[in-house]
């Protein structure tokens, strides 16, 4: 199962001395949720998109199970899963083949692959919306098809920027539900947020402020 996801004094510029994180270190561990919080532009989503292998650290390391991370297609060997701000969806698919793909890619067999859609987008509350184009969702359903994706791919390491940003009430305290299930299995569950609230329930919190962290609880 899951191993830690170790940040050691990482560092990360788009621009040559101008750094967006700035020596920034934590554990994330299989069975704990991880909140990353801070204002916009803080580095919340330059964090997790280091801990994915998407971005290359100016310094410092990543590294999964005690490996540090190469690239992309490392973190994808490493079963580290990613729902993305922007939610990722193929707008010419369906939300059900937007999941189908995703895990037929991941390896499973086409029957197994549209048992678990149909499965996970339930559990989302989207059963209805299955054969329904990402332009026909709303935004609120486009973002719980991207987390369904995610959950259904059953990922060692989870990394979620905002993953309630676009819901009403009940539906975020579904998916809060949901990340901490997947921590329970054993994952290693990491999610960027502005939501207060929903980091307080979490094991552990790392605060971001210009770049710099600091471990709130955990």
């Amino acid at each position: 199962m899951s191993k830690d996801v170790v940040v050691d004094r990482l560092s990360v510029a788009y621009v040559p001395g101008h750094p967006v994180l700035r020596d920034v270190s934590v554990t994330a561990s299989p069975g704990r949720v991880l909140a990353v919080t801070g204002p916009s532009g803080a580095g919340k989503t330059t964090l997790l998109a280091a801990m994915a292998g998407l971005l290359r650290p100016t310094a410092g390391s990543v590294t999964v199970g005690g490996e540090p991370l190469r690239d992309r297609d490392h973190a994808v060997a490493a079963r580290v899963v990613v729902i993305p701000q922007d939610n990722g969806l193929a707008p010419i698919l369906t939300a059900g083949e937007n999941l189908q793909v995703a895990l037929v890619a991941a390896g499973l067999a086409p029957a197994d692959a549209y048992r678990c859609t149909e499965e996970n987008l339930d559990r989302l509350g989207l059963a209805g919306q299955a054969d329904h184009l990402v332009e026909e969702l709303s935004g609120g359903q486009q973002q719980r098809t991207a987390i369904a994706r995610g959950l259904a791919l059953r990922g060692d390491v989870l990394l979620a920027d905002e993953p309630t940003s676009e819901l009403d009430a009940a539906n975020r305290q579904r998916v809060l539900e949901l990340l901490h299930t997947e921590a329970r299995r054993g994952a290693v569950v990491v999610f960027a947020t502005h939501d207060a609230e929903a980091a307080a329930g979490c094991e552990a919190e790392l605060h971001l402020n210009d770049g710099r962290a600091e471990l709130v609880r955990g």
